[in-house]
């Protein structure tokens, strides 16, 4: 009799607990006054992002032109790939990035200035040197072929002229390397330098650019190396055979090269024996 006298109260009470909470639910339906009803229906005026298909379809050449076609695309995305190394080996970037190692070097530094802080700077210095070039390219080349007033050969050829003539302008006084590749193809002397092939013209600059930033780098080493020397020479007289002479010649070096204004000397330089 208890327990079902217990049963009855518990079913009492949920059945008076449910029906406040309904009709709590409807007063709060329009909490606060004068909100909107939500719903959970998508409006019929917004539509979904539509995702376009991509669809990639390989087939056989029906002609000869579709061959050379493919083989023009396939080399203009070969050069494409390799259009920054041959922009840096073509520009002053490949002697002033030597010549700035060859100080680090000369100056017995091991991690400061850090390999791609002296590649940023030497980026920098030849983005100003060869900005009247650069100029030259776009205004001839670029722009005329974006407004359709020339052909892409024709581009090319505009945008090459200001390379080549910057290249043989920095070989002037030596082209020696000019006459080695061309007797290594068996061609003929050429009677001005516009006969020159473009193929022969870059090997010939990249190996003089070389050759022109080893001879700056030897000069630049030679008053380092004295100062190395008379260290060296003095701790051996002093007995000092186990301490490491660069660890006190090191200093010196670079005092030297503060008040004498290294950075400064050796920035006009390049671009003294670049700009002509």
């Amino acid at each position: 009799m208890k327990n079902l006298k217990k049963s009855f109260f518990t079913f009492l009470f949920l059945l008076i607990t449910l029906t406040g909470l309904n009709a709590q639910s409807q007063q709060n339906q329009n909490f606060p006054s004068g909100s909107a009803q939500g719903t959970t229906q998508m409006n019929e005026n917004i539509r979904p992002v539509q995702i376009p298909n991509v669809a990639i379809q390989i087939t056989e050449p029906q002609s000869g032109q579709e061959v050379a076609f493919s083989v023009r695309l396939l080399l203009l995305l070969t050069i494409l790939t390799i259009a920054p190394s041959i922009l840096l080996l073509v520009t002053c970037f490949l002697r002033f990035s030597i010549v700035l190692d060859f100080i680090k070097r000369a100056l017995s530094l091991q991690q400061v200035p850090p390999t791609a802080i002296l590649n940023g700077i030497a980026a920098f210095m030849t983005l100003f040197v060869m900005w009247p070039t650069f100029t030259t390219m776009y205004n001839k080349s670029f722009k005329p072929l974006s407004d359709g007033e020339i052909g892409l050969e024709q581009a090319y050829k505009e945008a090459e002229a200001p390379i080549r003539e910057f290249m043989l302008v920095q070989m002037s006084d030596d082209t020696s390397y000019i006459k080695m590749f061309m007797n290594m193809s068996g061609l003929e002397k050429p009677e001005t330098p516009a006969d020159v092939p473009t193929y022969i013209l870059v090997p010939s600059y990249i190996l003089h650019e070389l050759t022109v930033a080893f001879k700056i780098g030897v000069l630049l080493y030679i008053p380092f190396i004295v100062i190395d020397m008379v260290v060296a020479s003095i701790l051996m007289a002093m007995g000092m055979m186990m301490l490491p002479p660069v660890q006190i010649s090191m200093p010196f070096k670079l005092i030297l090269f503060v008040l004498v204004d290294g950075w400064g000397l050796l920035t006009s330089q390049l671009f003294a024996s670049v700009i002509r």
